[in-house]
């Protein structure tokens, strides 16, 4: 299951938040993705002073060309690991609008577009932790999902801790790729064309609707919400090997992709139990809504 949720945004060049409590392997999850594909990869850590100019590039005067030229900045790969974002300020988190909507970077008039395929895998802390700064609807709208880890089974962290050394790092972990570059942009053209039934479409904006009338929301799903549950729900179904689209694959994936783009009128003093008001309200807004046969 987290291979399948984890490869999905994938298949459709989008972009995956993953959050959780430190000290849970985040970022050893995101780097190990990252390395199992045969592209270009680069990790931003972000911090308080991180600047725009540090993720996007910056011009620099060439004396030898008489000219600004664009030095591009660590964003220009593949696979961009922006480990723990909400640890920078907010005019840093906003670089990465355009280039998570369009592919592209707007600099000095001139526009630039960063690596095929293209993914942003982003991890952070809770927000009620000191020294994060929130990420603005707008920015959360453009991950396509968001996850988070859980703690390990007794039996995988039992694993762990028989195969822990003193080199912990991850840089030192031995991975061999699984997939190319042109194979992911090969897949990535397989999720659209996965048939859709109207009556699917049907439950996936009825769903959508009703969060946007739930009294206890500040504001429902958008329309880019909606079609990123449709994708999702086309991406499973092509994890599990068919053409077409069942209800199921709507409901394993409507949480992911919906719940961090709702939020509360009456914010908690707690995100983390604002988070779990949002999944509960969610999962009663499922119960009532038929489901298609």
């Amino acid at each position: 299951m987290w291979w399948t949720k984890c490869w999905s945004p994938w298949w459709r060049g989008g972009h995956l938040l993953l959050e959780d409590l430190p000290g849970l392997g985040k970022t050893t999850l995101a780097y190990c993705l990252a390395r199992s594909i045969d592209c270009q990869f680069s990790r931003i850590q972000f911090t308080s002073d991180l600047l725009p100019s540090d993720v996007l590039g910056v011009s620099i005067y060439d004396d030898v060309r008489k000219e600004f030229v664009f030095k591009k900045g660590p964003l220009f790969a593949n696979i961009v690991l922006a480990d723990e974002i909400n640890r920078t300020t907010p005019k840093t988190q906003s670089s990465l609008l355009e280039v998570m909507d369009r592919g592209k970077v707007s600099m000095d008039g001139q526009t630039f577009e960063v690596g095929h395929p293209f993914m942003v895998f982003a991890t952070q802390n809770p927000v009620d932790y000191e020294g994060t700064f929130p990420l603005p609807e707008s920015q959360m709208d453009r991950f396509f999902m968001r996850l988070q880890m859980g703690y390990p089974s007794l039996a995988a962290e039992m694993s762990i801790l028989q195969g822990a050394t003193s080199r912990r790092s991850y840089d030192l972990l031995e991975l061999g790729t699984v997939a190319t570059r042109e194979e992911i942009l090969e897949i990535q053209q397989f999720a659209p064309q996965v048939f859709v039934e109207d009556t699917v479409l049907e439950f996936i904006l009825k769903i959508v609707a009703a969060t946007r009338t739930e009294a206890e929301f500040q504001a429902g799903i958008s329309t880019r919400g909606s079609l990123a549950l449709k994708l999702a729900a086309q991406s499973a179904a092509l994890c599990d090997g068919r053409a077409f689209v069942i209800p199921a694959d709507v409901l394993q994936v409507v949480k992911p992709v919906c719940v961090h783009r709702l939020g509360l009128k009456r914010a908690t003093a707690d995100s983390l139990e604002e988070r779990r008001l949002v999944d509960g309200l969610l999962a009663q807004i499922l119960d009532k809504i038929p489901v298609p046969v």
